[in-house]
């Protein structure tokens, strides 16, 4: 699972920043202008407050979740949060959360009349 969660991280990187270059690239670095245009309509504004609200339950839970699994480096989710989005800090904190657990797959069973 660890290398989907590093594949999805790429992913959920460079696709956000493929739309968010191209707003700053036409833009410039406008924050004010960047924020207002995340709610042109209310179509837009409800897919935006989804996933606001996604990313403040994600926070929250992983933060719990980061103390009782042992995941060291939490706040790195924070900037991955901050700079790309819930597509980054989703997999990147699923990938450090594996990693404490060892990363190790569960023993299969050897197939019948195979040596154990």
């Amino acid at each position: 699972m660890r290398r989907f969660y590093l594949v999805m991280m790429v992913i959920g990187t460079v696709v956000p920043w493929v739309f968010f270059g191209g707003f700053f690239a036409a833009e410039g670095p406008d924050i004010p202008l960047f924020v207002t245009s995340l709610f042109p309509n209310g179509a837009a504004s409800g897919f935006t407050a989804d996933v606001l609200l996604s990313i403040a339950v994600f926070l929250v839970w992983s933060f719990a979740d980061a103390a009782r699994a042992g995941v060291r480096r939490w706040w790195l989710v924070l900037p991955a949060t901050c700079l790309v989005g819930l597509s980054l800090s989703l997999p990147l904190y699923l990938y450090l959360r594996e990693t404490a657990r060892g990363g190790a797959a569960p023993a299969r069973p050897a197939p019948s009349g195979a040596p154990a």
